[in-house]
């Protein structure tokens, strides 16, 4: 596969691994900051972060038919909004590259609230989003019949707004919404590491298959599960 950097300047969808027929598709989205246009680089630290991210995605799912990827920003930043348009531009080039085929996101920070934004799209059957940021008032309505954990540091606070009372307004939007909280785990998800990448293992898992008869486990509504 080509490196971030020889791709096309436009191009917003960087592959990591393509089976030789795709049938799902894992795409991880990197955090960053609230503003900053210079460009976004693979070996900016954020982007580093998510690569034990992807790893651990990958072992909870079928290499040879899930396409693994990553959302290439313009910007480092948010910028008004310039991360969720370039994960929005990623889903047309796999649609295009691929197919219809269905898509997990899973997003840190910045990242985590870029996937959940563009959950409405139609390839997108759910989300993991770790650590999100998630501003008072962020919108839900978006999340109707998809699946999403939110994993969250023991803070349990995404720059200062509950992911539980996000959760809980997902649900009412008709979201199957759950969150899970790593003990001792920061929003860096450096402390307990491990505990953070075996939590997304089985987030993928969960989120990326069809949901299960009932309530169960973070799906179901009575609190957050902690690990």
């Amino acid at each position: 596969m080509p490196a971030w950097w020889d791709s096309a300047p436009e191009s917003a969808l960087w592959v990591r691994h393509s089976p030789p027929r795709t049938r799902a598709a894992v795409i991880t989205l990197h955090g960053g900051p609230l503003a900053g246009h210079r460009p976004a680089r693979p070996w900016q630290l954020a982007a580093l972060r998510m690569r034990p991210v992807l790893r651990s995605s990958a072992s909870a799912v079928s290499l040879d038919e899930t396409l693994l990827g990553q959302v290439r920003y313009r910007g480092k930043g948010w910028n008004d909004g310039d991360t969720e348009q370039d994960a929005l531009r990623a889903l047309s080039e796999l649609g295009r590259l691929v197919g219809d085929v269905p898509v997990v996101l899973v997003g840190h920070a910045m990242g985590g609230r870029a996937a959940l934004r563009v959950a409405a799209h139609p390839q997108v059957r759910g989300v993991v989003a770790l650590a999100p940021w998630l501003p008072a008032g962020e919108q839900v309505a978006q999340l109707v019949g998809r699946s999403v954990l939110l994993v969250q540091g023991h803070e349990g606070r995404a720059s200062g707004v509950q992911v539980w009372g996000y959760a809980e307004r997902a649900r009412a939007a008709g979201a199957r919404a759950g969150v899970v909280v790593v003990r001792g785990g920061g929003p860096w998800m450096v402390r307990r590491a491990g505990v953070w990448h075996r939590t997304v293992a089985s987030a993928v898992r969960q989120v990326s298959r069809p949901p299960a008869a009932g309530p169960q486990g973070a799906w179901s509504g009575s609190g957050p599960v902690f690990v």
